[in-house]
């Protein structure tokens, strides 16, 4: 009989936490980066230096809008959705940094996409 249930409970405990994980809210502050520019390279040694050097008109590329953005935060790398692609395509039109542009972040993460809530540009210092 416990044979027969373990597996079970094995697979309720592993679903519960793919749950728990989906709907996780977070406030970040990272470096926005298009996702044309870190395909492939979040693993790179010097990503992190790389992400707060990223031209702000690399950024603003047709291509690189195209692809879509992600915020770089606590060194992990969080894909952006629609509704943040479009906040973080206006942040990049107004925003008067030539590299390195710092925002805060706000949504729930969803698998590896942050459904965006609110996205602003922090001050540099």
């Amino acid at each position: 009989m416990m044979r027969k249930i373990f597996p079970l409970i094995v697979v309720l405990a592993l679903m519960a936490g793919a749950l728990m994980a989906a709907g996780k809210d977070v406030k970040l502050t990272g470096f926005l980066l298009d996702n044309n520019c870190t395909a492939g390279h979040e693993n790179d040694k010097a990503f992190a230096k790389d992400s707060a050097n990223h031209a702000t008109s690399c950024a603003k590329m047709a291509a690189c809008e195209k692809a879509g953005y992600a915020v770089y935060a606590a060194k992990k790398l969080y894909k952006l959705d629609d509704a943040g692609n479009a906040l973080a395509a206006e942040v990049l039109k107004n925003t008067k940094a030539k590299k390195g542009v710092k925002v805060r972040v706000e949504g729930t993460v969803d698998g590896d996409m942050l459904k965006v809530t609110k996205l602003t540009e922090v001050a540099a210092k």
